[in-house]
C-alpha cells in the first residue's frame, strides 16, 4: 500500500510536468517544420530558376493549420493544378494546435529563382503565430519572415492566439 501511495504521488508531481514538455516539444517540431519547408522552398527556387509557391491547404485567410503544398507554378496563377509540380506537402498540425499569420500570407508565400519572396499580401514581411490552445500567447513560436525573405524563429511572443 505504501509503495503504491508513494507512486500515485510521484505521478501527480510529474505529470503536468510531462505534459508540459510534450506541448513544448510539438510547438517547437511545428515551428521547425514551417522554418525547413521556407527553406526547401527558397533553396528549390535558386536551384531550378522558377518561382516556387508554399500554399496553404483549405481552410480560411490566414489559418494555415490544415497543411501546406511546395510546388513548382509553372502558369503563374499561384494555385496549384494540373499544370504545375507539386514538390512537398507538409500535413494538417497536431489536433488543437493553430497556425495563423498576419495579413501579408494569407494563402500564399513564393521564392523566386533570387531566393527573395513575393506574397498574396501588400507588404513582404509577416509573422506566422503557432499555439497550443487559445490565449497561451507566453507558450507560443513565433516564425518570423523578413522582406528578403529569411525566416526566424522565438518562443513566447505571439501578438495573439487563435
Amino acid at each position: 500500500m505504501v509503495t503504491i501511495a508513494i507512486i500515485g504521488i510521484v505521478m501527480s508531481i510529474a505529470m503536468p510536468n510531462f505534459t508540459e514538455t510534450i506541448r513544448n516539444s510539438r510547438l517547437t517540431t511545428s515551428a521547425n517544420i514551417l522554418i525547413t519547408s521556407l527553406n526547401y522552398a527558397r533553396s528549390e527556387a535558386i536551384k531550378r530558376g522558377a518561382r516556387i509557391h508554399v500554399r496553404k491547404i483549405g481552410g480560411a485567410d490566414q489559418v494555415w493549420d490544415g497543411g501546406w503544398n511546395i510546388f513548382i507554378d509553372l502558369d503563374g496563377d499561384g494555385v496549384f493544378n494540373n499544370t504545375d509540380t507539386l514538390l512537398k506537402t507538409y500535413p494538417a498540425l497536431t489536433d488543437g494546435y493553430t497556425l495563423r499569420t498576419g495579413g501579408n500570407y494569407d494563402v500564399w508565400i513564393a521564392y523566386i529563382p533570387t531566393g527573395l519572396i513575393q506574397t498574396s499580401g501588400p507588404s513582404l514581411n509577416d509573422t506566422f503565430r503557432i499555439c497550443a490552445t487559445a490565449n497561451d500567447t507566453a507558450n507560443s513560436r513565433t516564425v518570423a519572415i523578413n522582406s528578403i525573405g529569411r525566416a526566424r524563429i522565438s518562443s513566447g511572443d505571439a501578438a495573439t492566439c487563435p
